[in-house]
């Protein structure tokens, strides 16, 4: 386990993704000397992406409590509370976590909302479409077209950088999550996605946005942040939006300054551990 007085870092990759996703912070962040535990969700694990291709079949069925109770459990194991950082639907489990007093302090990197935010922006609606327009497929594992992906994740690339990518990259989808997801946008009380934003024993929490990222818009970013800073809480709450980002924070062109950030902002505000 972690073997210097540096706080363990837990990464939560998101929708479409593996933890081969979180390559880039993770090795940064071991470099620094601390433990980084980058698990994957419940059916990915430590699979390759070319098997998942070949079989989602573990990935059908599958929702946020299961996935969110998943990492808890790798969590609880630990010595000591980590920083829990999570991209895209990766940062609603972020959110979901902090709301269940796991970590230290958290990022949202361009994370998901949890319920009662309803800011839909069309392009992020657009993201969604091809689960969303089929009902029936609710517990199914749709795979993500090159040309989604170009628009979700590689729209500042042109088609062939962003199909290699693809390749790299991309797996199914958990149907199930994004469904739960957008019903719990419109559902502040009983979706699944539910957190108390008015908790005070919060460790903090920042916000990070991407300024031309299609699936998490800056908007939802700071409804986000001001769905937490609307309450009485004094947990800590914070926001930082990065010029000509794109959904992919983590990796694209200049990614280094931005873990960096998070990491020296998640170092500053740990919360004691009680």
């Amino acid at each position: 386990m972690n073997t210097t007085d540096k706080t363990p870092i837990v990464l939560i990759h998101g929708l479409w993704m593996t933890p081969k996703s979180w390559d880039t912070w993770a090795e940064r962040f071991r470099a620094k000397g601390h433990e980084v535990i980058v698990p994957g969700w419940p059916g990915i694990d430590d699979r390759s992406v070319a098997d998942i291709r070949r079989d989602p079949s573990a990935l059908k069925g599958i929702g946020l409590k299961q996935i969110v109770d998943h990492y808890e459990r790798i969590i609880r194991t630990l010595p000591v509370k980590p920083i829990i950082m999570g991209h895209s639907f990766g940062g609603v489990i972020t959110q979901m976590l902090a709301d269940r007093g796991l970590g230290v302090a958290y990022v949202g990197v361009a994370p998901g909302q949890t319920a009662g935010i309803s800011t839909l922006p069309l392009p992020t609606l657009w993201t969604g479409t091809p689960i969303l327009s089929n009902p029936f497929g609710r517990n199914g594992a749709k795979a993500l077209s090159k040309r989604h992906f170009h628009f979700t994740f590689g729209n500042d690339l042109t088609r062939g950088e962003s199909d290699l990518l693809w390749e790299q990259y991309a797996v199914n989808s958990y149907n199930r999550v994004f469904f739960e997801g957008v019903a719990s946008a419109f559902n502040e009380k009983g979706g699944v996605t539910h957190v108390d934003y008015a908790r005070d024993d919060r460790a903090p929490l920042l916000i990070i946005t991407g300024e031309i990222d299609h699936v998490v818009p800056p908007a939802i970013g700071r409804a986000i942040v001001k769905k937490y800073r609307s309450t009485e809480s004094d947990a800590v709450i914070e926001y930082k939006e990065y010029s000509g980002r794109t959904h992919r924070l983590v990796s694209q062109d200049g990614w280094e300054q931005i873990a960096d950030d998070a990491l020296a902002w998640a170092v500053a505000h740990s919360a004691p551990v009680a």
